[in-house]
């Protein structure tokens, strides 16, 4: 379209300069339309051009991250690594969760082909965010970080210290001491690590990813930033499966 927009520019041009030159053009100005009629000759050799340099894929952004930080869900010696940056609060980590991680668990996970690996990005402007992290980590503490997530994702609206307490309840913790753990921050020092490793790759939003291979403390993979489609996940995950 814009090649046709161009080239009927072009042509338009080229019929105005005739009559302007029966009338006693002077040199100076047939100059400068030849010139013009130069640079839309330009434009359209060069559209075609462009429009492939446009939809041209940017290339990956890779990162280094620890594969020992974080909570890990899986076989250990999974042949890949997700590690996963998120905020209870953050209605895309939500999104995720519910119509991603599932299905990456029940294909990759659970199959031993990828090792999942949650660590937390409390955004400063989601006011629960953090003690919704640090539940997380206290229910992990009894064996139950991936219940309790899954009781904080289902219930965004309610994240406020009782009803955090009463899905320590509901999924069999003893609540004492998980309330002492909220109370002590016990885990504030481990959430403050997650979000410094995250600035220190670029990673500011959530949800946010590296998918790497398995080798060693410190990898290194690509990042993926937002709730993208299982699809997205999947072709990476197959490509670096090969």
């Amino acid at each position: 379209m814009k090649k046709f927009l161009l080239f009927s520019v072009f042509l338009w041009f080229s019929m105005a300069a005739m009559p302007a030159q029966a009338e006693g053009m002077t040199k100076e100005q047939g100059d400068a339309i030849l010139k013009e009629l130069q640079l839309i000759k330009i434009l359209l050799q060069k559209g075609p051009q462009q429009a492939r340099q446009q939809r041209a894929p940017a290339a990956p952004v890779r990162a280094k991250i620890s594969s020992t930080d974080g909570v890990s869900y899986g076989n250990p010696k999974a042949p890949l690594i997700l590690v996963e940056f998120t905020d209870y609060e953050c209605p895309f980590c939500k999104r995720f969760y519910d119509t991603t991680f599932a299905e990456i668990k029940k294909k990759y996970i659970d199959t031993g082909k990828l090792r999942f690996i949650s660590r937390n990005l409390p955004l400063p402007f989601h006011k629960n965010a953090e003690n919704a992290a640090l539940a997380a980590a206290c229910a992990g503490d009894q064996g139950k970080y991936w219940q309790m997530r899954k009781s904080i994702f289902g219930n965004p609206k309610e994240m406020q210290e009782e009803h955090l307490s009463a899905y320590a309840k509901d999924n069999g913790l003893n609540v004492k001491q998980f309330d002492t753990c909220m109370t002590k921050k016990t885990h504030s020092a481990k959430i403050k690590k997650d979000v410094a490793d995250a600035r220190v790759i670029g990673i500011t939003g959530t949800p946010s990813f590296v998918l790497a291979k398995s080798g060693g403390d410190i990898v290194e993979g690509e990042k993926l930033i937002g709730a993208l489609p299982l699809t997205t996940f999947e072709a990476k995950i197959k490509s670096l499966l090969k």
